[in-house]
């Protein structure tokens, strides 16, 4: 409906003129309201429902078969567990003493009932469910005598034998039991009762003759004064469901009152709960100083009108910004890590767009150059991880939101005077006199601007020459530039990370990789002498790269090389389910060898799991074998990443330049920035380079960034060169100097991955406006050619024709 007012109401205007007049700016503004009315239902209901996700899934790489069976690992046993390490003052503390032994099971039992637990494993629960199982044993034995003297007694009654020969018989089938379990009895008499109390009979299961941890529990008890309790969470756990649940751990563990002297909590949900938390609490600051240097922007570069409509810009990246951010809340999609980044980047690039709009008659430039900034960003979306891709669509649909709102405020908030020419425009014609046709501006040389036609041709053809040839070393470069994609990279910088640090020294692991196989039955006879072999291969072959934790040979290899199915089905009921369902699950048709691994150098870590599936024996028939977990699933990403460097950074380039060429009337302006933005990646790949610095997944698309700046400043440096605005000239110096100020706002961040984000962007501004004024300065507009100024519109608002 509202859309018809305006072409009602030029209707009308042609027979009312003062009533047209009333009756669309009455339809406008009722276009206005309702879209101001959108807007403030947006931020009103939607920034309070936006979430940060840092999980780690929106780092890896989503829809991926790496990322896939990891999901599947997740759903079939839990995720990746949470780590507790418990440190006590002296060797084997919590086994000699009954009441530390007691209150570590304690505390396991109570972090087994929190909301989102899948599983707890740790020495009081083995030791628990050990004794429970060895007492059952003894009963059971004893079950077993009586039965066989019983039934041995019956048949030689049966037979009609005499009392003494019934009484022989009995004695003789007690006899047989003794001897089949007399080891299994020494060994009991020999460490006593099998309870908790019992200090013998705990520290000989974790511990041998040596006093050493024996191998089967080293995950757990890595030294005498140590014990790790795991806790793994249930599949999809949200990060809000993950952040509490690692503070619950927290606080029951701080409840349990333990004698020990520190409690390290870590793992990958603590890391990326930390990193959460971290994110929620830079945002604002963060904010507030790049909002600080967008307001110095708005109060240095000219402007029309007084300092107070110099405000106008800002309101409208305000609004833009928060409008985004609300549109993600509305929408229930979380806001990745990225989120951090993003309101420097909406406010650094996209507040530049208000202020153009301001200040520069020519509207159409500048929406052109937005849509083409915006569609770089997009370019962003090309990425195999989701919280970069996210960044893209947020950075595209933020700059048009905050372009829309600043035409609108621009249409019913318009500056009080427009920017002045230079030199002073000529006077206006007499009424009565047909408009004269405005005289070409003034040279650049004498409206302050250098030209390069004072410059011999050769050595223009140099620079040239020398530019291009530095940018084309970066280019050629970008496959030897290091990239860290490594998640915890991501948190370097966090106390979460020295916690793992810690863990790791003592576990000599900080991650878990699994070998994955499925098939009809796990735990058939063929399956098992597989699960063997393949550890076997894996020791021998990687004993330095991969501490066992847990799996299938170690809990079932007590059967022998070809156990029976009635066999197999006993020890899965001799052994605690705990234990067994972390790594078989209940129907058989999955099972797993986990194991720890040091998180390194991806490129190695690569190689390393490369090598570790090509050194897996050829699984049964019928049956699969796959190497999972989240190191894996972090170097498909690292490797995909390698894969899309060329692509990453060329996309935004050319779909920036192709925008526009379509929206500008000079192809050759929409040449100048496609130029401008290759000689500033270029020049910018080849610095990373030579310093022996890395580029991260949010920098790795440095053409995409590159190409939003250098296509501004090329645009308007053009402009300025072609009608003669000094003041333009010097506004993009302002508008670059203002912009790397705010960029080096995420400096203080104690993330490394957002302080290396601001360094490279506030750099990557640098050269573009130097990229921008070489290129404008090599082929600058040709001679100009100053269009006839339609009727009811000023000079200043016509675009010259080069």
């Amino acid at each position: 409906m509202f859309g018809r007012l305006p072409r009602f109401s030029r209707r009308l205007g042609k027979h009312w003129p003062a009533g047209g007049a009333a009756i669309r700016r009455d339809g406008w503004r009722g276009v206005a309201a309702v879209l101001l009315g959108v807007l403030g239902l947006v931020l009103v209901a939607g920034i309070p429902m936006v979430r940060v996700d840092t999980s780690t899934e929106s780092f890896l790489p989503a829809g991926d078969p790496a990322m896939a069976a990891v999901e599947q690992k997740a759903r079939d046993f839990g995720g990746d567990p949470v780590i507790v390490m418990l440190r006590y003052s002296q060797n084997y503390q919590f086994v000699r003493e009954g009441r530390n032994t007691q209150a570590l099971l304690r505390a396991e039992e109570s972090l087994a009932q929190l909301p989102d637990v899948a599983a707890v494993y740790g020495p009081g629960t083995v030791l628990k469910q050990l004794a429970d199982a060895g007492h059952n044993f003894i009963l059971s034995i004893v079950q077993k005598r009586e039965a066989a003297r019983a039934g041995a007694e019956e048949a030689a009654r049966a037979a009609g034998r005499s009392p003494a020969d019934v009484a022989q018989a009995g004695q003789a089938a007690l006899t047989e039991v003794n001897v089949r379990y007399a080891p299994l009895l020494v060994y009991g008499f020999k460490v006593g009762l099998p309870t908790l109390s019992n200090p013998s009979f705990t520290q000989t299961v974790l511990f041998g003759d040596d006093g050493q941890t024996r191998p089967n529990w080293r995950f757990i008890v890595p030294s005498p004064d140590t014990a790790v309790v795991l806790v793994r969470p249930r599949e999809d756990l949200d990060q809000d469901g993950t952040q509490r649940l690692v503070q619950a751990i927290r606080d029951t563990v701080a409840g349990a009152r333990l004698d020990t002297t520190s409690v390290t909590v870590s793992g990958v949900p603590t890391v990326t709960a930390s990193l959460a938390g971290e994110v929620a609490k830079q945002s604002p600051l963060i904010g507030a100083l790049v909002a600080f240097a967008v307001l110095l922007r708005y109060l240095l570069v000219p402007a029309p009108g007084n300092r107070w409509q110099r405000l106008r810009p800002l309101v409208a990246s305000l609004l833009g910004s928060a409008a985004t951010v609300g549109l993600f809340g509305w929408s229930g999609h979380p806001l990745s890590f990225g989120a951090v980044v993003l309101l420097p980047l909406l406010l650094g690039i996209g507040s530049s767009f208000p202020l153009y709009l301001a200040a520069v008659p020519n509207r159409r430039r500048i929406v052109v150059m937005s849509v083409a900034s915006s569609v770089a960003f997009l370019a962003l979306a090309l990425s195999p991880l989701p919280f970069v891709r996210d960044l893209g669509y947020a950075l595209c649909l933020g700059v048009l939101a905050t372009v829309g709102v600043a035409l609108l405020l621009n249409r019913y908030w318009p500056p009080s005077a427009a920017m002045p020419e230079e030199p002073a425009p000529r006077p206006a014609a007499m009424p009565e006199e047909p408009a004269p046709r405005p005289a070409a501006p003034p040279a650049p040389r004498a409206a302050g601007i250098a030209a390069a036609g004072s410059v011999p041709r050769a050595a223009r053809i140099g620079t040239a020459v020398l530019a291009s040839a530095l940018a084309l070393v970066g280019w050629v470069a970008l496959p030897r530039v290091n990239v860290a994609a490594n998640p915890t990279d991501l948190a370097a910088g966090l106390p979460a990370l020295n916690d793992a640090s810690i863990v790791e020294s003592a576990l000599g692991a900080s991650a878990e990789i699994s070998v994955r196989l499925s098939g009809p039955d796990t735990l058939s006879a063929d399956a098992l002498r597989w699960a063997s072999a393949t550890q076997d291969v894996l020791a021998t072959r990687f004993a330095e790269q991969l501490r066992p934790v847990v799996g299938v040979p170690n809990l079932f290899g007590f059967l022998g090389p070809d156990p029976t199915p009635g066999q197999v089905d006993s020890a899965v009921a001799l052994i605690p389910p705990y234990l067994s369902s972390s790594i078989v699950k209940p129907d058989r048709s999955a099972a797993l060898l986990m194991y720890g691994v040091r998180l390194q150098d991806l490129g190695a870590q690569q190689r390393m799991l490369r090598d570790v599936t090509a050194a897996l024996p050829p699984p049964p028939p019928g049956f699969k074998a796959e190497v999972v977990g989240l190191p894996v699933a972090a170097a498909r990403g690292y490797q995909l990443l390698l894969d899309d460097r060329y692509l990453a950074n060329l996309a935004g380039i050319v779909i920036a330049g192709l925008v526009l060429a379509l929206g500008l009337r000079r192809r050759w302006d929409a040449a100048r920035a496609v130029a401008a933005a290759l000689l500033a990646t270029g020049w910018g790949l080849g610095v990373i380079w030579a310093l022996g610095l890395a580029l991260s997944p949010l920098t790795i698309g440095l053409g995409s960034l590159v190409s939003v700046t250098g296509c501004e400043f090329v645009a308007l440096l053009t402009e300025a060169r072609r009608t003669a605005r000094r003041w333009l000239w010097r506004s993009v110096g302002i508008a670059c100097a203002t912009s790397v100020l705010g960029y080096l706002a995420l400096v203080p961040s104690r993330l490394w991955v957002v302080r290396e984000f601001g360094l490279v962007l506030g750099a990557a501004v640098v050269l573009s406006y130097l990229a921008a004024k070489l290129v404008v300065w090599l082929v600058p507009p040709r001679a100009a050619e100053v269009d006839p100024v339609p009727s009811g519109r000023s000079a200043d608002a016509v675009e010259v024709k080069a």
